[in-house]
């Protein structure tokens, strides 16, 4: 068992989850909050609750169980690869597939087929070999991953910084009045159901920035920019505003569009290269049944 050491600052308020969460790298605050209800997180050398308030000098012990041992194999896959080189690979994924490897889903994700295909970078884990940002099993589009430790350094600098280029394709419930907006507002787990994002006070930042494409009538099309990259970010600031995506089983109505899952469309990706510096820019359509689901709406609302 792993343990990590720290000092809570001086500048540092709130609810210890809250705060953990934030200075922790690689642990999310749900893992955290169970991590304190099972007694492996001390404070002062005592067991606390979530809702602990810290104090400036307050001595955190954490204590990490073994991870799960899962064996990673390649699997050939006929991947569709944007863009390659020597540091990075820009992949784009199609709908229903798993981005890596989790307890229980060891097999059939991106990340098997693209260690069929080339070695990745190694210094975020066995799971996660190269992967720099994820998008959903049922949201389609493109992805960086690096193929070394350097790469993956700079993408994931860029990342944090905010200066790379993410825009989705979404097609949304109701007829969206405004022509472009802005949601900020904090995203966290769900209080009611653990499997659910929702917009929580206590969660972390999240900005999602908007533009309508088209109009249908009873859906829209609309352009997102992430500014942040939470676990189903875009999902979730769009039920909250009143349009969910169309298709989502997760945070969208029953009745909705036929389709494989949210129609949602990882379609541009920007970003410096890490080794030269150079801006690139990908851009890819929607997949088939997302372009046909389109010219449906189109022929409709005509």
């Amino acid at each position: 068992m792993k343990e990590i050491n720290f000092t809570i600052e001086e500048s540092a308020k709130g609810r210890l989850d809250k705060v953990i969460a934030e200075n922790v790298a690689d642990l999310t605050r749900s893992q955290v909050q169970s991590l304190i209800k099972k007694g492996q997180i001390l404070v002062n050398d005592a067991p606390t609750t979530n809702r602990y308030q810290v104090k400036p000098n307050d001595q955190v012990i954490i204590k990490l169980p073994d991870p799960v041992a899962i064996d990673v194999q390649p699997e050939k896959m006929d991947l569709d690869i944007v863009y390659e080189d020597d540091d990075v690979i820009v992949v784009n994924k199609p709908q229903g597939m798993v981005v890596h490897p989790a307890p229980g889903h060891d097999h059939g994700t991106l990340v098997n087929g693209l260690l069929a295909h080339t070695p990745l970078a190694t210094i975020n884990g066995e799971l996660r070999p190269g992967i720099v940002h994820r998008i959903d099993k049922d949201t389609s589009g493109l992805l960086m991953v690096a193929k070394n430790d350097q790469a993956l350094v700079s993408l994931s600098k860029q990342l944090k910084d905010k200066t790379n280029q993410r825009k989705y394709w979404a097609i949304v419930h109701g007829n969206i009045k405004e022509d472009t907006g802005t949601i900020n507002a904090p995203i966290g787990r769900s209080k009611k159901d653990r499997k659910k994002m929702a917009i929580n006070e206590e969660g972390r930042p999240a900005v999602t920035h908007f533009k309508v494409l088209e109009r249908f009538g009873e859906y829209t099309l609309i352009e997102c920019q992430l500014e942040t990259g939470r676990t189903h970010q875009i999902r979730v600031h769009l039920k909250y505003i009143g349009h969910p995506v169309a298709g989502d089983p997760l945070y969208g109505p029953r009745k909705t569009l036929k389709g494989n899952g949210q129609f949602l469309h990882a379609k541009l990706l920007g970003f410096k290269h890490p080794r030269t510096g150079e801006e690139m820019v990908f851009e890819v359509d929607p997949p088939a049944i997302f372009q046909t689901t389109l010219k449906k709406l189109r022929a409709i609302s005509d």
